[in-house]
């Protein structure tokens, strides 16, 4: 890990990635219910919101494995997203 701004960027850059994924897939389905792809984004600004709130977290001892972590549950946490869009019928 380089430095705690290019984590934030990556939190940003794949939430956000997958926020518009959400809105594209709306798009071209024009006519279907939108409250699966709704709740996908809703779940990504959560996600969005703790990750970086543990990421300004000034209070842990071992800075690199808490980054570490979060940087991992990024990951898992944007599989499981990027998972339900791909699951959208």
């Amino acid at each position: 890990m380089a430095n705690v701004r290019d984590l934030k960027k990556d939190i940003n850059y794949v939430l956000g990635d997958i926020i518009e994924a959400a809105y594209v897939w709306e798009y071209a389905n024009k006519g279907k219910d939108t409250k699966k792809t709704e709740a996908i984004v809703d779940e990504a600004i959560t996600t969005f919101d703790e990750l970086i709130t543990k990421v300004n977290d000034r209070s842990v001892e071992n800075k690199k494995a808490h980054f570490k972590s979060v940087n991992a549950e990024l990951e898992t946490k944007g599989r499981a997203l990027i998972e339900k869009i791909n699951a959208l019928d």
